[in-house]
């Protein structure tokens, strides 16, 4: 990284076209403000940005097309609303995201079950207070189980099952309030809308563009979770596809 940082550096020279970059943005900003732009800070940003949106949404992409192959029936749906409301003559686009409510209930159902930090970002109680009956003392340092919240059989129907009506209709903005993925509060994850739209449009894109089955043969894809920071699947998802009629009108017009 540090790397990256000097090569960035030496590149001030260049015209204003080619310079623009984050590590260029944050290299002006060191400029301006060199006691709290160090290379240290620009570093560590640049790597949480890294680390905090690509791993969370390739392993919330993974596990929603590891749910649709083990539940055919979903993706058909999936894959209706989509013809139906988009068709095969253009590609999905960001605008088409809020009409495809069920593509969204998908979207919300694999954050329930599958929260890519299942233990949410620590937090520190800034003066004592009370959680859930427990006296908190300032000072101590918090963690909130996402996942557990997620399939407590007191908030959710069925917890374990993976069930994306549960996301449609009149209850929708009831069941959306419960799921807290990105977190809540002034800590909640300020990446929150650009991931929505991230994933939505790429899984969309997913369903639209292509058929879908199981590898070697499997009915269903192996579901055990593994450990760390990230909720990632112990098996890596192994997928067979096809291209629908999109992809020639596509690959033809040279669309991207």
């Amino acid at each position: 990284m540090q790397e990256l940082v000097e090569e960035q550096r030496n590149k001030k020279g260049l015209g204003r076209e080619e310079q623009i970059s984050l590590l260029h943005r944050l290299l002006e900003l060191q400029i301006s403000e060199p006691e709290y732009y160090t290379d240290q800070i620009i570093k560590g940003i640049v790597l949480v940005l890294l680390r905090a949106g690509v791993d969370t949404s390739s392993v919330t992409l993974d596990w929603a097309m590891t749910q649709l192959l083990n539940h055919l029936d979903i993706l058909a749906k999936a894959k209706a609303e989509i013809d139906t409301k988009i068709g095969q003559d253009r590609p999905l686009e960001e605008a088409d995201l809020s009409n495809l409510n069920y593509l969204q209930a998908i979207i919300s159902e694999t954050f329930r079950l599958h929260p890519p930090a299942p233990m949410l970002l620590t937090h520190y109680s800034s003066d004592d207070c009370t959680i859930a009956g427990y006296n908190i003392p300032r000072g101590t340092t918090l963690l909130v189980n996402a996942w557990a919240i997620h399939i407590d059989p007191k908030l959710w129907d069925d917890p374990t099952s993976f069930r994306p009506e549960r996301f449609l209709g009149v209850v929708n903005g009831l069941q959306s309030n419960k799921i807290i993925p990105f977190g809540i509060g002034r800590r909640a994850c300020p990446g929150e809308t650009m991931a929505l739209r991230f994933i939505g449009l790429t899984l969309g894109l997913l369903i639209q563009c292509y058929e879908w089955k199981t590898a070697g043969g499997y009915k269903n894809v192996d579901m055990t979770e593994g450990g760390g920071i990230t909720l990632h699947k112990v098996k890596p998802l192994e997928t067979m596809c096809k291209a629908r009629p999109i992809m020639d009108k596509i690959l033809s017009n040279g669309l991207d």
